[in-house]
C-alpha cells in the first residue's frame, strides 16, 4: 500500500521569498537562478521552484540576503537625466546613486526613462513593485508633456479607443490637449493604464507631436503633488495597507509601523546593491550648478499646472 498521508513539504519558492527581500522581482529572481548567481550555502540553486523556510545561508552573487524587513513604499521625484537602473554599462548616473543613506535597498516600479521626470514609486518588497504594474491592477498613471508639432485629430480620436501601432495594442487613453500654444509647442495631460515601453512618446508620435519634455504626476492613488526635483517621501503605513489593500489582504500586517526616519540628505556616493553601478562624474553638469547656484527647482503644483523656467 502506499502511504497517502505523507506530509506536503513545507517552505515557500525562493524566488518569491527573495522578492520579498527586496533582491529583485520573481522574473529578476529566476533570471538570478538560472544565471547560476544563487546559492544556499555551497549548494547551487538550480530552480526557482526550491523550497525553503527562510533566506538564511542564501547568498545572490557572494551577497548574503537578509531576511525580508516589513514592506515600505516611498515616492521619488525622479530628475531627467537619471537611469532607472542600478547598472548602466554606459556609466550613466542611476536614480539609485541618488539615494540618501539612510535609506534601505529598494526597487522601482516600472522604469522611468533617462529624459522623463516626475513621480517614481519605490519598495523594498520585490511582490509589491510586481504587484503595482500590472495591468490588472487598472491603476491611471497621468502625465504632463509638452510637444512640438501639429496633432492629427482624427488620429487622437484613435488613441483615445485603443489602437494598435507596429503591431502592439495600446489600450484607450485619456488626453486633454491644451490647444494655446506658442508657435508650434504645446501642452497637454494624457493618462494611460498599462505603462508599455515608452508608450507616451510613441502614442503622441503616431497623432503627429514629438515629445519634448516629459512629467509623470500620479501614480494610481499616489501623487507628485508639490515634491520638489530629487525629494524622497515615505508614504505612511495607513495610506499603503489602504491603497494596495487587495495586495495585503492575504499577508500579515503586523510588523507594519510608520516610518521613523525622514530621508532628506542624499549621498554621491555609490550605493551597494545585488548589481554595483559604476560611478561617473558628469563636469558639464557640476560646472552648470557652479555658475548657477541659485537657480530654483521646478515644483508642480497639486493641480496639475506648473511653472517653467525658460
Amino acid at each position: 500500500m502506499t502511504d497517502d498521508t505523507q506530509k506536503p513539504l513545507k517552505g515557500e519558492r525562493i524566488a518569491k521569498m527573495l522578492a520579498r527581500a527586496g533582491v529583485g522581482s520573481r522574473r529578476a529572481v529566476e533570471r538570478m537562478i538560472e544565471a547560476g548567481m544563487v546559492k544556499q550555502g555551497d549548494k547551487l540553486i538550480t530552480t526557482p521552484a526550491t523550497l525553503i523556510t527562510s533566506v538564511e545561508g542564501i547568498t545572490v552573487d557572494g551577497m548574503v540576503v537578509k531576511p525580508p524587513e516589513p514592506t515600505r513604499i516611498w515616492k521619488y521625484h525622479k530628475p531627467a537625466g537619471r537611469m532607472t537602473t542600478y547598472y548602466d554599462p554606459e556609466g550613466r548616473p542611476t536614480v539609485f546613486e541618488a539615494m540618501p543613506e539612510n535609506m534601505p535597498r529598494v526597487l522601482s516600479v516600472g522604469r522611468l526613462d533617462l529624459n522623463t521626470e516626475g513621480l517614481l514609486l519605490l519598495t523594498n518588497d520585490g511582490e509589491l513593485a510586481r504587484w503595482l504594474e500590472l495591468p490588472s491592477t487598472a491603476w491611471v498613471r497621468t502625465y504632463k508633456v509638452r510637444c512640438h508639432g501639429y496633432f492629427d485629430r482624427e488620429k487622437v480620436t484613435e488613441i483615445r479607443r485603443g489602437v494598435t501601432i507596429e503591431d502592439v495594442k495600446y489600450r484607450g487613453v485619456k488626453i486633454n490637449i491644451n490647444e494655446s500654444r506658442e508657435k508650434s509647442n504645446i501642452w497637454l495631460t494624457i493618462a494611460i493604464t498599462e505603462g508599455k515601453n515608452r508608450e507616451v512618446r510613441k502614442l503622441l508620435e503616431y497623432i503627429g507631436l514629438q515629445v519634448t519634455r516629459l512629467i509623470r504626476l500620479s501614480y494610481g492613488p499616489f501623487e507628485l503633488a508639490q515634491m520638489s526635483r530629487g525629494e524622497i517621501l515615505e508614504v505612511t503605513s495607513t495610506d499603503m495597507l489602504s491603497h494596495c489593500a487587495e495586495f495585503f489582504k492575504d499577508k500579515d500586517v503586523s510588523k507594519i509601523t510608520p516610518p521613523s526616519e525622514v530621508l532628506k540628505s542624499r549621498s554621491a556616493k555609490t550605493r551597494a546593491g545585488w548589481a554595483k553601478a559604476k560611478p561617473k562624474t558628469n563636469k558639464r553638469r557640476l560646472n552648470k550648478k557652479k555658475k548657477d547656484p541659485k537657480k530654483r527647482e521646478d515644483r508642480v503644483k497639486p493641480s496639475g499646472q506648473k511653472k517653467y523656467r525658460k
